[in-house]
């Protein structure tokens, strides 16, 4: 009979809290660019490890940042 592996998958690291950051600013475009994918997407939260909270935070803040061209608009996928 074959041993069946029963691994629990490693709870995700908020990133947030690993650099101590308590209130994300649309200024700190180096943090932001950490929750945008390669086309500029925001990455969901089940990527991430964030809470709901701090997801929130986070997608209000690359909205703002991208308005003032801080950061880039989604790409058109071509």
């Amino acid at each position: 009979m074959a041993k069946i592996d029963t691994r629990k998958p490693r709870k995700k690291v908020n990133p947030l809290k690993a650099a101590k950051v308590t209130k994300v600013d649309y200024k700190d475009t180096p943090l932001l660019r950490k929750f945008i994918s390669d086309r500029g997407k925001i990455r969901s939260r089940r990527v991430t490890g964030v809470t709901v909270q701090e997801q929130r935070q986070i997608a209000r803040a690359v909205k703002v940042a991208r308005e003032l061209a801080l950061l880039p608009y989604a790409g058109s996928g071509r």
